[in-house]
Parts: structure tokens; sequence; C-alpha cells
């Protein structure tokens, strides 16, 4: 289910969340990060303060709540697959290097968000979950530069800089303090209306909470830059994404940059950065990693994801087909085709997507990575003219190891009849990826192509677990234990075990409602 949305639309949260926003932006309280940098280890700027890990990891659970809900919150398998892949190995290399201890990995989430939304952000939050814009993919013109950012949003979790600010904010509660990161999430949306609020007697407390931050910015830079490049990534992108955002403060912010109102630029911060930057045989310090094939068409599909208006779309569709697009390198033109195919896909106007693929296939030959790419956007264009056995034939009869072909193919499997199928891939793939919401609706799909009713059920529960809406969960599974019942005898020994494991299921999120509700 490549590009495929888990979306709900609570207006009121956000626009209750707007208010707290505001109230938050006015006590300065600072959300986002920035790229990284140790190589030796460095002493931390204090205790951890008076939030404990348990107490963290529930705050950032509630937060990451809303941001499922959020329709803005975004699952596209080809994005989540690129993005993971940097954050997995910043995580391995922080584990490696001590900054993720035992009882962090044992007890925050480490999990990454991505957020449909056009600006250049990503945040840090409670519990060790990270907020990825698409605009932020869509900008870095590397996987390197991608890894600084990350690699600095890491650290900020791994130093337990949210803790200490809760300490700092000691006259706030920490689920004070998590409403109004949320509202924080939300006056994004609206920056005028956030600094309108900076203003007058308030200007000491922001003041210090700015000078807090600073400290926690110095400390993530070091940290980030060591993670990074233990991680193999080439330390030369943090300095060219310092550059990068230092031009665009220069430009003026005109809020597509709140990263920089939550991590403002500073002359030592750059210059420390650089200072460590490692220099060749005649003092120079190496160029930053070039624009890959693969990044292009990543950052093209992160762009038109995050702005699909039909101006935007017609935009993209046109460069692919101007003059000036033969004067650009291989790796543009690719990026420019990939924007230009999904804007036509999204258009409708499939003739020309055939067409745009064809050019975008030819220049992919000889990158394993782009080719695979270009291959899943040819079933993605299969699946939407309906030709579910024309995707199935692009996707082979293996059954696929990798998360985008798996939800591409249990798509083409339940329109061709083999809901059986993908009900088995699927089944395999929850098994070890539980908090996979996606898969679980997937096999939801399947259940109900099968007519097992259910399983259905069950499989719509799951995937509200794995995004934290245990409400609803319980909901869907008490619908599922009432189907069950109602259904009454004959039931078969697979029904018994179904049963079963919904009962146990039952009681187990029953604990974790009551669990929320004691937190309120």
């Amino acid at each position: 289910m490549t590009g495929s949305i888990l979306e709900r639309s609570p207006l009121r949260r956000l626009r209750r969340s707007l208010q707290l926003g505001l109230f938050a932006a006015a006590l300065g309280l600072p959300l986002t990060v920035m790229p990284a940098s140790p190589v030796s280890p460095l002493p931390n700027l204090g205790d951890s303060g008076d939030l404990s890990l348990g107490a963290e990891r529930r705050l950032g659970d509630r937060i990451a709540r809303e941001i499922y809900r959020d329709p803005d919150y975004i699952d596209d398998a080809l994005l989540e697959e690129y993005a993971q892949g940097v954050w997995q190995s910043l995580l391995a290399a922080a584990r490696l290097r001590g900054e993720v201890t035992p009882e962090m990995d044992a007890r925050l989430a480490f999990e990454l968000l991505l957020i449909r939304d056009r600006s250049v952000n990503a945040f840090a939050l409670p519990g060790g979950y990270m907020g990825l814009h698409l605009g932020m993919i869509g900008v870095v013109s590397s996987t390197d530069e991608l890894a600084s950012v990350l690699g600095h949003e890491l650290s900020h979790i791994t130093q337990r800089h949210i803790s200490r600010m809760t300490a700092q904010q000691s006259q706030q509660t920490p689920w004070l303090i998590g409403a109004m990161i949320l509202g924080v999430l939300a006056a994004s949306k609206s920056p005028d209306a956030a600094s309108a609020l900076l203003t007058g007697g308030q200007a000491l407390a922001i003041q210090n909470q700015l000078n807090f931050s600073r400290d926690m910015e110095r400390e993530a830079d070091r940290v980030g830059f060591g993670v990074m490049t233990q991680a193999g990534y080439a330390p030369e992108a943090f300095a060219s994404m310092f550059e990068k955002l230092q031009q665009s403060t220069r430009l003026s912010d005109s809020g597509a940059f709140p990263y920089l109102r939550t991590h403002p630029l500073t002359t030592e911060r750059i210059g420390d950065v650089q200072s460590r930057l490692p220099k060749g045989a005649a003092g120079a310090v190496a160029p930053p990693p070039a624009l890959t094939p693969l990044h292009a068409m990543m950052a093209a599909r992160a762009r038109v994801m995050a702005n699909p208006t039909s101006e935007a779309l017609r935009l993209w569709q046109d460069e692919a087909n101007t003059l000036s697009f033969d004067g650009l390198d291989r790796a543009r033109k690719m990026g420019s085709l990939t924007s230009a195919l999904l804007s036509t896909l999204r258009l409708r106007e499939f003739a020309q997507a055939t067409q745009l693929l064809s050019r975008l296939q030819v220049l992919a030959q000889g990158d394993a990575p782009a080719l695979r790419v270009a291959r899943l956007m040819s079933v993605e264009l299969a699946l939407a003219q309906d030709d579910a056995a024309g995707a199935m034939k692009l996707l082979g009869e293996r059954t696929p190891q990798a998360r985008p072909e798996l939800l591409l193919q249990a798509q083409a499997q339940v329109r061709t009849g083999q809901a059986n199928l993908a009900a088995q891939a699927l089944q395999t793939w929850v098994a070890t990826h539980p908090k996979d919401a996606s898969a679980w609706m997937g096999l939801s799909s399947a259940y109900n192509a099968m007519g097992q009713t259910v399983g259905a059920i069950r499989a719509e529960a799951e995937a509200q677990v794995a995004q934290l809406d245990y409400t609803g969960a319980l909901s869907r599974f008490k619908a599922a234990q009432a189907r069950i019942k109602n259904n009454g005898a004959g039931r078969s020994a697979g029904d018994h075990i179904e049963a079963s494991i919904i009962d146990t299921r039952t009681r187990e999120v029953e604990s974790l409602v009551r669990e929320q509700l004691s937190e309120r």
C-alpha cells in the first residue's frame, strides 16, 4: 500500500492544540533539533531532570497518539523505508557509542514519524519519538545531509534534553508540557499568530528558555556529529546542511523553515562544526557528497506528496518537458521525471505517465536502487489503472522481503482474487512487525475479501493498537467478541484459537486503556 495514509481528521483537537501552542510559543518552548557533533566522549550538561524514562515514554506516547490521528501523518512505504534506513543506521551507531543505553533501548520508542508538510522541519519528542516533515526530505541534497539532521535530533533524545527542559519548567506538569508541544505542532501551521504572543513581559521567560536550548543545541551538534560519522555518513554533509540553513536565514525565513526558529544558527555553532571536519593534505575540506539518483527520486517523491495541489502538480509535470530539463545532470533529471510521473499519476493522465515512466527507466539503467524505485512506481501506475494482474507481473511471483513490495503485492493479490496469499504474507510480516499499522490494515482487507469478518475486525483493532489508539482498539476487539458470540456453535478449531487470541488481546488492551485514563 505504497502511498496509503491511515488518517483521521480531529479538527476540534487541533484547534484546541493551536490555542495551547500559542501559549507554548510564548514560553519559548523548544521543539526541534539540528545537525550534531563529537567524536570523543563528552560530559553531559547535567543530570537528566525529574522526568523518569517511563514518565517520558508515557508523555511521548500521548503526543504520538495525536500525531497518528492527524491527517498530515503519512505512511508512504517508499519514503518510510528510505528515512528508516537512515534512522536505523544512526540508532545502531548510537548504541555502539553508548549514547543509547540498554535502559533507554528498553524504555523509549525510538520511532520516526513522517508528516505531510512542505515546511523544512524535524523535531525530537519525549519518549524517543521523532517527527520528520516531508519538506525536510525534499530540501536536503543527499542522504548524508538527512543523516546530519536526524543524528542531531537523535542526540536531543539520547541526551535527555526534553527531560531537562521539563525540570527547568518545574512549575508545569509534564502532561501540560505535552499538551503545549502538541500546540506548537499545530501552531507551526500559523507562525504569525504564534509570534504575536512573543512580546512584553514574556521576553525574559523566552530568553531564559532560549539560553537553555542553545546549550542543548551545541551538545546535540557535538554528539550528533559523532553518531553520524560513526554510522558512515560524510561529515562534510553536516557543514553543507548548516550552509543551506544559513543561506535561508540570510534570505529571511518566511515560515518555510520552522527549523530555523526552533534551532537558530549561531557563528559559534557553525565554527564548531567546521573545525571538526577532516582536512586534506592541502588543508582543504572535502566537498559534500554529490546528489545520487536514489536521493533525487526520494526527495522528489517527498515534495509532491507534501504539496499535492493541482497547481503544483502541473508545474512539476511541465518541468520534465521544458528545454531547461536538458541542462540537468542525470540525478536531477531523474528527480524531475519522478516529480512529473507522480504528478501525472495523481492527475490520472495515464498515457503521459507511461511515457514519463519509460524515460525514467532508461535513465535508471545501471543503478540498482533507482531501477527498483522505478519498477515500484510502474506497479503504482498499474494499480492506479486497475490493472492488478499487470502489477503482479511487474512484482514477480516470489514472496517479497521488503515492505514496499509486500504492501503493493498484497493490494494486487486482493484485487486478483488471491486474498489468501496476501493474508499469508501479511500474517508472517506482522508477526515480526506488530507495530506496522498499514500491514494490519492490508491484512484486514485480505480477510474481508476472504469473508473472514472476525479476522478483519481483529486486524483493524491491531492497527489501532499500533497507533496507540487503545480506546478505539478495545471497541473493535469487543465487536469481534460479539461477532464470535453471535456465530454460536459449529465453530472450527481455528475459530476457537482466534477467539482465544481476541479474548487475550481484549484483556491486554483494557489494561492499557485503564493506564491511559489514570494519566489524565
